[in-house]
């Protein structure tokens, strides 16, 4: 028989129970294990929010995740239905399908599958299941296998939901807040939210609101618009942070208690790979900072941070800046004295760099003529953003005619030659004619260079 039958067929069968809503839940009490996969991912795509409710009920795997599934606006009242519809205490299940289901994941990751592969009936396994969290299921069964813990194990069931959070004070994000509260105050304590990804718009909108969550499993936080010191309660709470981004933090002082606060909190966090820190005021004590930054950091953004001489200097001989895979030092003036101190950085990270953004730092033509030979020992750059800064176009064909050989340059996002522009300063408006003969000029020199997979792009707005 040819293999596309049986699928074919499997297709069939998820299809005719889909246009049936209230066969389909009834029929979830008999159909085959092996069919709850295909019919979740039909009636997720399909919206089939009644099926979806039923089908968490009696899962019969012990995990199940949204993995590569796209989440489009209108799935949120599918998220919000399989999470009320989530069993955290047996009781709850009358059904002769008894729920296997212990980990809820309503995150999206694309290498994840629905549902974890099954290495023994009796130890359930999930790779995703949180590992951090004294209240996780791997912490508290492992205490009761070792019989550590004082509650029966007939009596304490635990679940997990992995989420992601952006509140960003829309209604969607207040009531799927209140819906993830409302559920870990039902369960009694049995349930376990779990958030790895936290991103918070305004920050005093959501200081109680955090207070509810276990910031153990939090490895990704970001901030925009928020006070130091309140940043700092919740960065008390974090222990294995992986990356952390700040925007417009407010504080008095460089010298104060809440920014030393600050540097106590990142000396603590050794597995921190990505720091983000944008319009964070650090003329002059940029030194503070990369001081408590673990070694193993890979990505640096430090734009509009007002970096001095004295910044760029200790950035260049700083041992946490000499394997960067990412480095932004855009929006902050690079003055003549200052290009030394860059050359030595671009030296210092050419064995790691990928990623290096420049844009808007006032580098004129000497300055990248400079920086130039620097730059083409960065073999392994990927992409290199230098817009916006005041370039002439016989220098911006010398930077192209130097650039082409770096095979693995694959993005360049390349300033506005001056010519173009009817009044210098960038406060006049575009000649787009003039701006069409620089684009097709690079065009064609990339085709002479053989490099068409090289692509040369810049703000026109």
């Amino acid at each position: 028989m040819d293999a596309a039958v049986p699928n074919k067929l499997l297709d069939l069968a998820v299809q005719s129970l889909l246009s049936n809503e209230s066969a389909a839940i009834q029929a979830l009490e008999d159909i085959p294990r092996e069919l709850f996969v295909p019919l979740f991912i039909a009636a997720f795509k399909g919206g089939h929010k009644s099926i979806l409710s039923a089908m968490v009920k009696v899962w019969p795997f012990y995990c199940l995740h949204i993995g590569s599934l796209s989440i489009e606006e209108t799935h949120h009242e599918l998220l919000k239905a399989m999470i009320e519809n989530l069993p955290v205490c047996p009781a709850q299940n009358s059904s002769p399908r008894r729920p296997k289901l212990r980990i809820l994941d309503l995150r999206q990751i694309t290498y994840s599958r629905i549902t974890c592969p099954e290495i023994t009936t009796k130890s359930p396994f999930c790779f995703h299941s949180c590992s951090y969290s004294d209240r996780s299921i791997t912490k508290i069964e492992g205490h009761l296998r070792l019989g550590n813990s004082g509650i029966e194990t007939q009596s304490l069931r635990p679940v997990e939901l992995l989420v992601d959070l952006f509140l960003d004070g829309s209604l969607v994000q207040k009531e799927f807040l209140d819906l993830l509260m409302s559920k870990a105050e039902e369960s009694s304590g049995s349930l376990h939210v779990c958030c790895r990804d936290l991103r918070v718009d305004k920050l005093h909108n959501y200081k109680c609101s955090l207070k509810f969550f276990d910031l153990k499993c939090v490895d990704q936080f970001s901030v925009d618009k928020g006070l130091l010191s309140d940043i700092n309660s919740i960065l008390s709470r974090m222990a294995h942070l992986q990356s952390l981004s700040l925007f417009k933090v407010s504080f008095r002082s460089l010298s104060g208690n809440v920014f030393k606060n600050f540097l106590s909190h990142l000396h603590r966090m050794e597995n921190l790979k990505e720091l983000n820190l944008v319009s964070f005021y650090l003329k002059n004590h940029l030194d503070k900072v990369m001081r408590f930054i673990p070694p193993g950091l890979d990505f640096l953004y430090l734009p509009f941070c007002n970096l001095s001489s004295r910044d760029y200097q200790f950035l260049s001989q700083s041992p946490q800046a000499t394997h960067l895979k990412l480095l932004n030092l855009s929006n902050n003036t690079m003055q003549w004295n200052d290009l030394e101190h860059i050359c030595t950085l671009l030296v210092n990270l050419s064995g790691t760099l990928q990623i290096l953004e420049l844009n808007n730092c006032f580098i004129s033509d000497s300055s990248i003529s400079v920086l130039i030979p620097a730059l083409i020992r960065c073999t392994h750059l990927r992409v290199l953003g230098f817009a916006s800064n005041p370039i002439t176009m016989p220098i911006l064909v010398n930077i192209m005619n130097n650039l082409t050989p770096l095979m693995e340059l694959k993005y360049v996002i390349y300033p506005i030659p001056v010519h173009c522009f009817d009044d210098w300063h960038f406060q006049g408006s575009v000649d787009r004619r003039k701006l069409a003969i620089v684009q097709l000029q690079l065009k064609t020199m990339l085709e002479l260079a053989q490099r068409n997979d090289m692509n040369w792009i810049t703000y026109t707005e």
